[in-house]
């Protein structure tokens, strides 16, 4: 009986499916190892079958998306539903499906990329948010794995990304509505880790400096996550410490819980502004003003790089996609 794979693995102490990867050129193994398993198979004169090797080696033609939501939470939110939409137009075009992973913890996202790489299930993985010292996109870039990220990372260089200017857009809003006559901005933003929210602060801020008025910090209120009650409860705590005459958030669910906070108490007057310009937005009474965001655009052109990417096709390293107010005041 000739060598085995099970040998080469014995003789350099690691387990078969290393010596598999090994052969297999896969980019996650260290290159200490890879001499290792290298050097085992030369010394054992082990020669892999090469019928074995392509079938291993043979796209799956599956991009993984990892969405940091459950999968109640995920359908109360529009904005995930239009992205996954995007991303399946442009992915079916090109032949390709789409594995969808649901998570509550970026240590359950962390999990599942790791299991969809080395059960060898997925082609490439779509990112759906960027955070600050993102462990995916740190783990993903280590082992040189297709990826995407729907978000700006916090270092872009050598990384695939789509996003809108996060910044220019909600600074675009504040200065509207400074310009509008209004003196007392309130902001609502969701998850401070997300480099989205960072973004849209950061714009605000800048607005207020342009303008030459004063940051109010007792009405800057940041909430876990993109819930209406979080957004209700932060609408609360904002007039406690004052009664601005508007409102700027994150996410339009956000807005919708505020409003409904103002809706209990009888207060009016306050002018509300969302993102995302979700298709809710227009039930609402009155119609809430929303920052289109495009979103749809946004999982298209990330599927469009990634599988670019996957077919040697790649010309472009990220897109910034436009957004719009859509004011219906």
């Amino acid at each position: 009986m000739g060598v085995t794979i099970k040998d080469v693995a014995e003789e350099c102490n690691v387990s078969p499916s290393t010596v598999s990867r090994v052969i297999a050129g896969n980019p996650r193994i260290s290159q200490e190892t890879k001499e290792k398993v290298q050097a085992a198979i030369k010394k054992l004169n082990y020669h892999p079958n090469i019928i074995a090797r392509s079938l291993a080696n043979k796209a799956t033609k599956v991009i993984g998306l990892i969405l940091p939501r459950e999968v109640d939470n995920l359908f109360k939110n529009p904005f995930f539903i239009q992205v996954m939409t995007g991303i399946s137009s442009y992915a079916q075009k090109y032949g390709y499906y789409i594995m969808y992973t649901f998570c509550k913890t970026e240590e359950e996202e962390e999990k599942s990329i790791k299991d969809y790489i080395n059960s060898n299930l997925v082609d490439g993985i779509i990112l759906t948010v960027a955070r600050s010292k993102d462990n995916c996109i740190k783990y993903l870039q280590e082992i040189n794995f297709p990826f995407v990220v729907i978000g700006r990372p916090e270092d872009t260089k050598n990384v695939l990304w789509v996003d809108n200017d996060n910044f220019q857009a909600m600074y675009n809003v504040v200065n509207k509505l400074f310009l509008n006559g209004h003196t007392e901005i309130a902001f609502i933003g969701a998850s401070g880790d997300l480099n989205v929210t960072k973004d849209r602060l950061n714009g605000y801020i800048q607005a207020h400096k342009v303008h030459g008025i004063e940051i109010n910090e007792q009405i800057i209120m940041e909430v876990e996550d993109f819930k209406e009650d979080l957004g209700y409860k932060a609408m609360k705590e904002i007039l406690k410490n004052d009664v601005p005459t508007a409102v700027v958030t994150t996410d339009d669910l956000l807005a919708f819980g505020a409003r409904s906070y103002l809706t209990d108490k009888n207060v009016d007057g306050i002018l509300m502004v969302g993102f995302n310009n979700t298709p809710l937005v227009e039930y609402q009474k009155p119609a809430l003003t929303s920052v289109d965001i495009n979103a749809r655009k946004v999982g298209y052109y990330a599927s469009k790089l990634l599988i670019d990417k996957l077919e040697n096709k790649l010309k472009e390293t990220h897109y910034i996609i436009d957004t719009n107010l859509v004011e219906r005041w």
